[in-house]
């Protein structure tokens, strides 16, 4: 797909990389990551118009630490150091580095010490709030560069060398804490790099259907559909784009929502003329998942068996050449991404797998998008909110919120459940403000009283969360009537649970799933 204008970061395993690139996107602009490794001829290839050195968690000062090519710097490209991509420039460039008496963390207030193109316009007057995550610092800025930027904490808190278009901040722009972040970037993305805004939905959507076509030319097309999001948005930009050429199963694993898989195809039949499959295979997985109570090996056998399942009947399909994914940008940045915070915690993703038990071709027209531009995307594609806003669900489905070994039993108490909490969550309008609400069956029984009788019953907690992309989240502060009515309603109608409780714990350093 063409684009105008766009930009790389370079990452050294930050935690907020990933944000830096939103935000990039969210001006307008495209963005991609790509780990700090990547060599100068590939970076070169990928012709960007600015650079992005992302900040990390390792020390400068460490014979071991991530590093570029210095060349990168005689390129005339505007570049911007973030954090320890500052720290890193001021190395390479000649300046000297030191390792703080105190790691920083949190908020700080800069001041503006020179004039530098980054705060044109800002209207903060001389300061500014911003967000601080560092153990070294820059003592002196390296010849060229003159100090724009100071807090107390930190002589060197921003750097600039405004005829080479280096720019250097120790706070991170990109986080909301930082005042006036979107407006620093905006300053090296427009008026000092002179980019064009033309990233957006629209124009991805127009110009994704005819790369398909080229991509695909006349062979047949298979899709794994889940009914996320996702997947959805995939079969839609797909039927757009080679109608009846796209053959889309949807594998009922036993392990979805409650009535999830007759709103998914109903949803589908309804509104867009599919070749749908569906093919019922509770009993199977369930019979492979008996007895087993480790999460990875869950993940493995659900894996596993929905690959059999798919393989036999994509096989049936006369002519399939591709199998269309809905990989997003976050699963491609994992798989290559620098070794940092980000490292992989679960055993897979959508990246890999089918095509090599296949022996197809991929089609993964969502492999550049985040989770919130898909969907963008399907507002573009006309989806009602039902599908659009529809929270994220695991691949391998309730599996991992029930703690320990599935049954039919235990999946038709967490169904229920489940069920009420979305349900309270649509009444009081609270799933649309959140990220994602759920309910999660525990492996342990506790004492209660139901009327006159004393009970010991299951335990169901809820997990209620707020996050943008997932990379990070915090518990949502719902109001506490509605946590009673859902409370209530699952103790009173879901028979074999008598206590409900609530998950306050955020992400890092717990996960959003329990498993």
């Amino acid at each position: 797909m063409e684009r105008q204008d766009s930009v790389i970061i370079l990452d050294f395993g930050s935690q907020y990389t990933q944000l830096i690139a939103r935000r990039v996107r969210e001006a307008g602009v495209y963005s991609e990551i790509h780990p700090c490794t990547l060599e100068l001829d590939k970076i070169r290839e990928l012709d960007p118009q600015a650079i992005i050195l992302s900040g990390g968690p390792a020390s400068v000062t460490d014979s071991e630490s991530p590093s570029i090519d210095p060349e990168i710097f005689t390129w005339g490209i505007p570049v911007l150091g973030i954090c320890y991509g500052m720290q890193l420039t001021a190395k390479l460039l000649g300046g000297e580095i030191a390792p703080a008496r105190d790691r920083e963390y949190g908020r700080s207030e800069i001041e503006f010490c020179g004039n530098t193109a980054l705060w044109k316009d800002l209207n903060a007057g001389k300061k500014l709030n911003v967000w601080m995550s560092h153990g070294d610092k820059v003592l002196t800025p390296p010849p060229g560069f003159s100090v724009v930027g100071k807090t107390e904490t930190v002589e060197v808190a921003a750097m600039a060398d405004e005829n080479r278009r280096i720019y250097c901040l120790q706070f991170h722009p990109e986080v909301m804490h930082t005042e006036q972040g979107e407006a620093i970037l905006g300053n090296f993305l427009f008026h000092i790099a002179g980019l064009t805004a033309g990233w957006s939905m629209s124009s991805f959507v127009d110009s994704v259907i005819p790369a398909l076509r080229e991509q695909i030319g006349d062979a047949q097309v298979v899709c794994g559909l889940s009914g996320g999001i996702d997947s959805t948005v995939v079969a839609a930009l797909l039927h757009q784009a080679i109608g009846k050429r796209l053959h889309c199963i949807f594998v009922d694993n036993g392990l979805l929502r409650k009535n999830e898989a007759q709103e998914v195809i109903g949803f589908l039949r309804e509104h867009f003329d599919l070749n749908l499959i569906h093919v019922q295979a509770q009993d199977l997985f369930l019979n492979r998942l008996q007895g087993v109570s480790d999460p990875e090996e869950k993940r493995k056998i659900i894996g596993h068996t929905f690959i059999e399942v798919f393989d036999k009947e994509a096989k049936a399909i006369p002519g399939v050449s591709f199998l269309a994914q809905g990989t997003l940008y976050p699963d491609v940045i994992e798989s290559e991404s620098f070794k940092g915070p980000s490292a992989v915690i679960k055993s897979h993703h959508n990246v890999g797998g089918l095509p090599e038990k296949m022996n197809l071709a991929l089609v993964e027209p969502l492999r550049e998008l985040f989770k919130d531009e898909v969907r963008k995307v399907a507002q573009q594609l006309g989806m009602p909110d039902s599908i659009v806003w529809r929270h994220p669900f695991p691949g391998p489905g309730l599996a991992i919120r029930i703690i320990g070994e599935i049954t039919k039993e235990r999946l038709d108490v967490l169904k229920e459940a489940d069920a009420i909490v979305t349900s309270e969550l649509k009444a009081t309008n609270w799933y649309y403000k959140v990220w994602q609400g759920f309910a999660v069956l525990l492996p342990l029984k506790t004492v209660g009283v139901m009327g006159d009788e004393r009970t010991y019953e299951s335990v169901i907690a809820l997990r209620i969360v707020d996050s943008v992309d997932a990379m990070t989240a915090d518990w949502s502060r719902i109001p506490s009537e509605v946590l009673a009515r859902i409370s209530n309603r699952i103790i009173n109608e879901v028979k074999g649970v008598n206590r409900v409780v609530l998950d306050i714990s955020s992400k890092p350093p717990s996960t959003i799933e329990w498993e």
